[in-house]
């Protein structure tokens, strides 16, 4: 089993970006004084985008009930007999089974333990899903080491429509770094949701849907050692503050092969990634480095401790807006077969020292980065590109820097002319330059609010298709 938090390591940056560049807000903002101190590839692929309107595969199985209201002495199959913590009805699942998740706050029982502690698995048409209970919104909050822990192996699961929340709101940027040198800290460390690989089991098949993460010391979602995973629709932000350990919003590391199928299966869509950064430095090198929005890390496993193959599935990270993160946007690091498609990156780098570019290709084989509205904050990086190789630039629309390291025939500069983003409404204006001027690209079927991804002529650039 790995160590609580070692598994969400993202060291990508700190190893290969220093000598390169030598030559060259609870919600939506986080103000000035919370800041400081204050308590709180191939372009013919077939394979679609999964639907924003996913659902868990039908089967006979139980349905368990879960209250804020509960018990865990009732039987948890009826709203009136439900259970009070999510983890009786976890112990309990089955393949095909549902556990609904009715209003209420749910806490770790154990101080460094998680929530939720998903050891059982489902099947290929029998998963096992944990959901909110139909017009409800339970909370699980959490201050140990995971919101949501996926680990043994656990597999066929599906986590939907929950918010999980971390302790970053409840501790001071002071007491954080107090705690720099403790990586053993879950009050500084704890991660969101996490889906987590070694040597006691690799998980696979795996869907985090519409849920709102956020607040956490370490990670958002992060995905370590496994496959198949589908992380689609969920607003990831003010996570990765205060853990040594490096962390992103979202995070795929390490990935493993569970079969040898090379067509798509990790797939990263329509999220919402914004305010992920560090404001405490890696224990590992003192160095700012990572609160990334999107990482895909060390996929190659070339690395020394590395004990898998190199990952041979494709990911697809597409229709995702990500914006002021305090690193990159989107960022690939010692990993290949990757398409990078419609997304909106905006105004990420915001930790000083950070310029690694909206969306950024270290080290990385066999990437596509296509359809994509990348917009810098004037004289840093729109984008960057260092050493692999099979890697392709076009159709993307770069705005507001000149800094641009790497670029297609079928790229514009220009104003993409968001309808308000300085509150997060990165929606085109119709005299936008983006509308239908991109390029086709067959496996993304759908926008970030789930329209069809051609009205027009040509896809729009970016995250939203307006007509």
């Amino acid at each position: 089993m790995m160590i609580h938090g070692l598994g969400f390591l993202s060291l990508s940056a700190s190893l290969v970006l220093p000598w390169a560049l030598t030559g060259l807000v609870q919600g939506q903002r986080i103000t000035e004084s919370f800041v400081k101190d204050v308590g709180q590839s191939s372009t013919d692929q077939e394979m679609p985008l999964p639907s924003r309107k996913l659902i868990s595969s039908i089967s006979n199985g139980t349905t368990y009930y879960v209250s804020g209201k509960g018990n865990d002495r009732n039987s948890g199959r009826t709203t009136s007999s439900a259970f009070r913590t999510i983890q009786r009805a976890a112990d309990l699942t089955n393949p095909g089974d549902t556990v609904l998740i009715m209003d209420g706050v749910y806490n770790n029982a154990d101080p460094s333990g998680a929530i939720i502690d998903i050891k059982r698995s489902g099947r290929t048409n029998a998963w096992i899903t944990y959901k909110a209970y139909p017009g409800q919104r339970p909370k699980l909050q959490h201050n140990g080491w995971h919101g949501i822990w996926i680990n043994d192996g656990a597999s066929y699961i599906e986590v939907n429509g929950l918010e999980v929340v971390g302790n970053n709101g409840k501790m001071s940027r002071s007491y954080a770094l107090s705690q720099k040198y403790d990586d053993s800290n879950p009050l500084t460390n704890g991660n969101c949701i996490s889906i987590e690989g070694g040597e006691d089991g690799r998980s696979h098949h795996i869907r985090i849907l519409n849920n709102k993460v956020h607040d956490c010391g370490g990670g958002g979602i992060s995905a370590v050692e496994s496959d198949y995973i589908t992380i689609d629709n969920n607003e990831v932000f003010n996570n990765a503050w205060y853990s040594v350990h490096a962390c992103s919003g979202i995070s795929i590391l390490t990935s493993w092969n569970s079969d040898n199928n090379q067509n798509y299966k990790i797939f990263v869509t329509r999220n919402k990634v914004y305010n992920n950064r560090m404001f405490v430095p890696s224990i590992y090198n003192g160095k700012i480095q990572d609160g990334n929005g999107i990482i895909v890390d060390r996929g190659m496993n070339k690395h020394k401790e590395a004990k898998l193959s190199a990952y041979r599935g494709r990911t697809l990270i597409a229709s995702n807006i990500s914006y002021k993160n305090g690193g990159g946007g989107i960022h690939t690091f010692q990993s290949e077969n990757i398409d990078i498609v419609n997304n909106t990156s905006y105004m990420n780098n915001q930790s000083p020292g950070i310029t690694y570019g909206q969306i950024s290709i270290n080290d990385s084989n066999n990437i596509n980065v296509l359809n994509n509205i990348l917009y810098s904050e004037r004289g840093k990086p729109i984008n960057v590109r260092y050493g692999g190789k099979d890697v392709r630039f076009d159709y993307n629309l770069n705005a507001n820097s000149s800094l641009i390291n790497v670029s297609g025939s079928s790229d514009m500069i220009a104003d993409p002319l968001f309808m308000n983003p300085s509150d997060g409404d990165f929606r085109l204006k119709s005299t936008s330059p983006a509308i239908n001027s991109g390029m086709k690209f067959n496996s993304v079927k759908t926008d970030f609010t789930g329209d069809p991804r051609v009205k027009g002529s040509l896809p729009d650039r970016g995250a939203y298709e307006m007509r």
